[in-house]
Formats: C-alpha cells, structure tokens, sequence
C-alpha cells in the first residue's frame, strides 16, 4: 500500500490544549498495541495476527473527547469492535491497564480480539464483535437498568423514578449500519422514550474492501429523525469552517457537499500541490475556489482538507452540549479512515499495518520514542493532571452482588388429564407466585408479539407489562377481552416487537443485570421454535458476554403439522446441545416442564449461572403417560434424572431393544413399544431430556472435561446394553451419539428434510418418526 508522510499533529492553530495531548498519545499506543502483535513479537506460527489500526485512527478524537471530558460513573460505552486497541490505550492512561498487557493484543490470555467483559483484563462495559449485537446492546442495557430501578431502586437503595442513571452510548461504524437489526432496534416504538440512549457513528465512509460511493448521510439523518431521534451532524472541523467563512467559502462548502464519496477520500491522499489542482475541480465556480485556497501555505490546506468535525474536539465539545436526555440521540461525525496515520483515507487501509519504517516516522512527528512505546505523561503535566481528574471522576465502586432468592426444585402437583408442555410454562410462572413470590418477582418474561399463542396470557394478566410509566388500558371493562394488557413500572413482562433478534438481545441484558448493575433478575423470553436460528447469533453472543436467560421455543418440530414447512423446525435440538454456557432440555410430559423450568431458573443471576433452552410442544399428551411416582423419595429421584438427562420410562426383564424418545415422540416411542411387546419383542423406553447434559456426562466418562457421570449409569447402565433406536422430533444426529455410551447397534429417526403441511399422521409417516417407523427400526436394529 503506498502511503503518505504522516503531517504533523496539531490541533486547529492556536487551539492546541492538553486533550489534544492526551489525543496524540491515544494514537500512539493503540497504533503500538497493534504495531508490537504484528511487528515485535515472535510469531513462530506465521499465522495473520491482525489489528485494524486505521479503524482505530478514525475513533480516536471522538473517544478521547468522551472519556477524558464527557463521561461520568454512571455511564455505560459499547465500543465498536475494531477499536479495541482505542479503548486499552484509553484504560493504560486511567491506570486502570497494567502496562504488561500493552504487549499481549490477541495472545492467549491477553487483550482480546475484540472488547470483552468477560475475557479482558480491563474494564469494558459491553462485548462487542459481532455487527450490529453491541451498537443495540446499549438500547437493551438502558431498558434493563430501568426494569431494576422501577422495580427493585437503585442498587444503593435508592429509587429514581425517572429511571435515568447515567447515559448508554454506542460507538458505531457507519457500515455497522448495513446491519438489519440495527433498524429494528432504533425503530421499536419503546426506545423512543429512552433518553439516556446516544449513538455516535463513525462515518468514515469506509467499508473493508473500499470507499462507500453512496453514503447518504442526510438519508441516515432522516431515517434516525422519522423514528424519533434527536440528530447532530458533525461534519466539519474549525479550519475548515474558517474557510468557508471568508469570501468565496460557501463555494468550497458547496464543492465539498456535494463531490462523491470516493473523490473526497482521494484528496485525502493529495498533496499540496495536488490539492491546488483537484480541489477547486471543473465547475462554474472553480476559480474562485482556486483563489480562495492560494494563499494558504501548503501544511494548512492539506490539514484543513482533513479537518472534518469527528477531529475536531471544538466540534465534537459542541455537539456533546446538545444532547437532549429526553430521547434517544445519534451524533454522526464525519472522520478520516486512518486519521493521522501514514494509510489515511487509503481505500484498502482497513487491515493494513503501518510498515517499521512508517510506524518509526510516525513516533517522530509525534515526539514520542519508539523504543520506548509505552511511556506515559509526567504526573504532574497538564496532560497527567487531566488523565488523573479523568480517572478519578470514572472511578466505579465495585458492584455488590447479590444473592438471588432461592427456588424452589418443585411445586408439588401431578399434572393429570391432558395437556401441553406449552401451557405447562404459563402454569408453572403463575404457580411460582403463589409458592415462591420472592423468586417469581425477580422473573422477566419477554415476547415478541406472541405472549398470547405461547401460553403466557394468564402470566400476563396477573403480573402486567412493564413499562416506564403507567398507561390506561382502555379494554379493562370489556368482558370479551381475555387477556389484558396493563403497562405498569412494577410489570414483569415486556414485549418487543416482530424481531427475534431484539428480544434476545434484551434477554441478554435482563441476564446480565446481577453482574452490572447488582440485582439478579431471571428472564425468560419466549419466541416460536422455527425463529430460534434467526436470533441464535445474538442470543449466543449474549450468553458470551455473561446474560444468563432462558430461551423458550415453543411450538416446535413438525409436530406442528398444520403449519407447513416454513414454520417446521428441524436443527434447533441440535443447537441446544451445541451451545457453550447453555443447558437444553425437550420435555415430554408437564411436570418435566415444572422440573427442568425451576432448575433453569435456579442456574440464573450468579457468577457460576448459566443460560437455557426449553423446545416446547403444542401436542396435546396423556400425562397419565409419564407414570410419576408416588412415593417422594422415587420422585425425587425421577426429577433428578429428568434434570440430568433422562429417565428411564419402560424397564422390562428381558429386553433386546431400547427406545430412546425425546419430546412430543414420547407418545409414539410408547406405542411402538406396546406393539412390539405384542409380537415378542421386548423394548426399554428412554425418555431423554437434555442431549446436551447427556453429552457433557458422556465427555466426563471420556476425561474431555470435568462432571457427573451418574446419569449414565442409570439411563444406560451397562448391564441392560441392548440394540438402540433414537427418535425425536428434529435433526435424528442428536441422540445418535447414544449408541457410543455402551458402543451398541443403533438407528437414528428424526427429521432431515423441510416439512409437510398435513395431519399428524402423515406428517410423522411423511419424515419416518412415526409409530410403525420406530417399530421397523426396531426389527431391523435387532435383525428380526
């Protein structure tokens, strides 16, 4: 990549002041951070270590800005994900970054690739690194920490009504915003009243490949105004607005709106001379640009032509003043790819690294020592006496963590009759109101616009819907109306609209309030089962970051027969067993809803917690079926199991088969049994609830990780190895590893090909999982 000399670092003439300073150096160590994982250490493996130094470069201003003059305690920042470096060097000079992980950018057990809360070694306030999950994770977070306000005070005791407790910013690329839950997330009627929320973008107008020919940054600002948003454009630098405040400026104001994208970032990359010759262009007025810019010396005109507001800490301290905490504001500032830097503006700078000779030259226009990379300011410098106000006025008291209330392992009933595992959530949430009130008050459910067809209407009515301030409902006196819609501060159910990836990304946050703001909630969102892959990235990527939540996908399978195809899931039991930091479970029966629910509740809000799945069925089932029993101490036994894994639901003398079922197949797994008994064969049944905890024992037995194992000796004990068939509703290589517990013959059914709209029967007899299908495999597996 060919570059330019790097021009000496100033601020706008006569403006230069310590944060300018503090700039410089920001610029210096992230460049550096990056410089020594490339360039210094030993890399035996020759493997691309990486860093985005010129993403890095463009942020620099702006976070310089934010932390060492804007910022307060209460804040909370998302930095956008290749600005990491920015945001260690910003640390280093707080003191809160030991020097010796300047070094360690990318190295196992160093500074990560991207922020962290959980892996980093200094403080970050939201992981980001995927596009578009941490520049909404703020919107989430606000909404959260104004759940726990309204509904528990703050974590020092005190309530604040308002529900304001410092600002939630987003440090956005603009490519960041391509990104379709980005809208989603800004256009949801909710955020409107979200004051505390402040986005700042980055426009660069720089993707990774190239330079973005049609940025509209008036559209942006239309579209964020149209959803309610507050707009601050911070386009252009003091020199530059000096020089369209004298004669003829408003004709090089005019060049510059309204040249292209790419002709802007080329002069970028001019010199003077150059920039005498491109600037003024071919236009009516192009005379006159020319003569506005010839007395200029050459070192003003082409730091003038980079001079644009997101640079510029006048500008920035300007827009800064005007937020209004009344509703959500986004300040886009226009940038510099690569400000600074000797690859500035460059159209393939994005993962291009400064060479030794450029990364040298740069240290001397900066005045700093290369060999001496990570020297700070003297303390008693003006720049050091900032950096300490800065870091004083930052400084956060550790967050007390409390103890989440107990829950209870079970309510106590036998589910009898006919039911759903469904509707056995909603029963199971309203029961624990009345058997434990302290742990149902800390429960959160969250919905995107189908509260009512999973089952949870009668939670809602009896809890209400949260919402920062009370709202009449005006159905309460009709009798038709079942299910009523009461917004209130003290609700316990929220509700998004039709985007799965905004409710995940507020279950993330509602799960991560233990650790951030010190009140454990336990949050359960609930989305239809078929969706589950559209939310997966940002689910996964809360529960990475440290939101424990349980995700409920419920109808699930072709056991929804009616709906077709498009609405039939399939892979989503193999997710659940797939997912690190998550337990699943795919309950049979209504009171293996109430057991592995309660468990999962009782895993949330603490440092050792982990996340959730439940796959929930519309099937209707005899829960006669599930034989529960009667005895308390058989009972328990069977719910510990049911947590664990699975249970065994037919043991016979005798038996040369297994069936391991799991979810709504119980009932066909048992039919097959039946009949098979009929004709002399005689069949175990296995009712299994968690592949995945199934799968975590057998790894133990293995020594690929530490756990019980005392699960498998009871569901599959070695003495009763028999010929094994595995069936459930979804991809059938989710129980196939069963077979390896006591390395046994072994056929696989389940679903692995899109669906049929139908009955169920035909459905079933459509993709093999039906009852005669368990029974042929059955035959075959045993070679009748």
């Amino acid at each position: 990549m060919t570059s330019i000399t790097p021009a000496e670092h100033h601020s706008p003439r006569g403006a230069r002041d310590d944060l300018h300073e503090i700039a410089e150096k920001v610029l210096w160590l992230s460049t550096s951070i990056i410089h020594h994982a490339n360039r210094v250490r030993p890399n035996p493996s020759g493997l691309k270590v990486g860093g985005h130094q010129a993403s890095c470069a463009s942020m620099v201003s702006i976070m310089t800005s934010l932390w060492f003059e804007q910022l307060e305690a209460g804040d909370r920042v998302s930095v956008k994900p290749h600005a990491s470096p920015v945001l260690h060097a910003i640390n280093y000079l707080l003191g809160e970054l030991d020097e010796k992980y300047l070094t360690t950018l990318r190295s196992f057990g160093g500074l990560q690739s991207y922020p962290s809360r959980a892996k980093d070694p200094d403080p970050v306030d939201y992981s980001t690194g995927s596009v578009g999950i941490g520049a909404t994770a703020p919107i989430w977070g606000a909404m959260s920490r104004r759940y726990v306000e309204t509904s528990f005070g703050d974590s020092d005791g005190t309530s604040r009504p308002s529900g304001f407790s410092g600002r939630q910013y987003s440090l956005v690329g603009d490519a960041e915003l391509d990104e379709g839950a980005v809208w989603e997330a800004i256009i949801d009627p909710g955020i409107a009243e979200l004051g505390e929320i402040v986005w700042i973008v980055d426009l660069n107008r720089q993707s990774l490949d190239r330079v973005v020919p049609n940025i509209a940054a008036r559209r942006l600002e239309k579209m964020f105004d149209a959803a309610g948003w507050q707009v601050i454009t911070v386009k252009f630098g003091r020199l530059l607005e000096d020089l369209f405040a004298r004669p003829g400026g408003e004709t090089l104001r005019s060049r510059i709106l309204d040249m292209p994208n790419p002709e802007y970032q080329r002069l970028l990359r001019c010199t003077a001379d150059e920039l005498r010759t491109r600037l003024p262009g071919t236009g009516q007025d192009a005379s006159a640009i020319a003569e506005l810019i010839s007395d200029l010396d050459d070192a003003l005109l082409t730091e003038s032509i980079r001079n644009l507001g997101g640079h510029d800490m006048a500008a920035l301290r300007d827009a800064y003043s005007r937020i209004d905490d009344t509703r959500p504001t986004v300040v886009i500032a226009y940038t510099v790819k690569g400000f600074g830097l000797p690859t500035q503006g460059h159209p393939q700078n994005h993962s291009s690294l400064l060479t030794v000779d450029e990364y040298e030259a740069l240290g001397r226009s900066l005045g700093v020592d290369p060999a001496d990379p990570w020297a700070t300011f003297a303390p008693s410098s003006p720049s050091g006496l900032v950096c300490d106000a800065a870091a004083a006025r930052l400084r956060r008291d550790p967050v007390p963590v409390s103890e989440p209330p107990a829950v209870p392992v079970e309510i106590g009933r036998t589910p009898k009759g006919t039911a759903t595992t469904q509707a056995a959530l909603g029963r199971v949430l309203i029961d624990l109101t009345r058997e434990a009130p302290d742990a149902a008050s800390r429960v959160v459910t969250v919905s995107p616009d189908v509260s009512s067809t999973t089952n949870l209407g009668g939670w809602v009515n009896k809890v209400g819907v949260w919402s920062s301030a009370e709202r009449r409902d005006w159905f309460e006196d009709d009798a038709e109306t079942i299910m009523h819609w009461r917004e209130k501060p003290t609700g316990q159910h929220m509700e998004l609209g039709i985007a799965e990836t905004n409710l995940v990304g507020l279950m993330g946050e509602l799960g991560a309030t233990w650790s951030r703001w010190g009140q454990p909630l336990f949050p359960i969102g609930v989305m239809y089962d078929p969706f589950v892959e559209r939310a997966l990235e940002p689910w996964s990527y809360g529960i990475y970051a440290g939101g424990q939540s349980i995700l409920v996908g419920t109808p699930s399978g072709v056991t929804l027969a009616a709906e077709g195809g498009a609405h039939q899931s399939i892979k989503t039991p193999s997710i659940g067993l797939e997912q690190p930091g998550c337990i699943t479970y795919e309950p049979a029966f209504a009171i293996d809803v109430e057991w592995t629910l309660l468990a999962s509740i009782g895993r949330l809000g603490r440092p050792d917690g982990s996340s959730a799945y439940l796959r929930l069925s519309t099937r209707p089932v005899d829960q006669t079926l599930a034989d529960v029993p009667a005895d308390p101490a058989a009972r328990e036994r069977r719910r510990r199991q049911v947590v664990a894994g699975g249970y065994p639901l037919v043991r016979r003398d005798g038996a040369t088969v297994t069936i391991a079922a799991m979810g709504a197949l119980m009932t066909e797994a048992l039919q097959a049994a039946a009949r098979l008994d009929g004709i002399g064969v005689v069949a175990d049944v296995l009712c299994i609830t968690s592949p995945g905890e199934l799968y975590r024992a057998l790894q133990a037995r293995q020594g690929h990780r530490s756990g019980d194992t005392w699960i498998l000796d009871q569901l599959l004990p070695a003495d009763r190895a028999t010929p094994l068939v595995t069936v459930l509703d979804g991809h059938p290589h989710t129980l196939a590893f069963l077979a390896t517990v006591n390395k046994v013959a072994s056929t696989s059914l389940g679903v692995s090909t899109f669906g049929q709209v139908g009955s169920l029967d035909e459905v079933y007899k459509y993709h093999h999982i039906d009852t005669d299908s368990i029974i042929g495999a059955a035959l075959d597996v045993i070679g009748h």
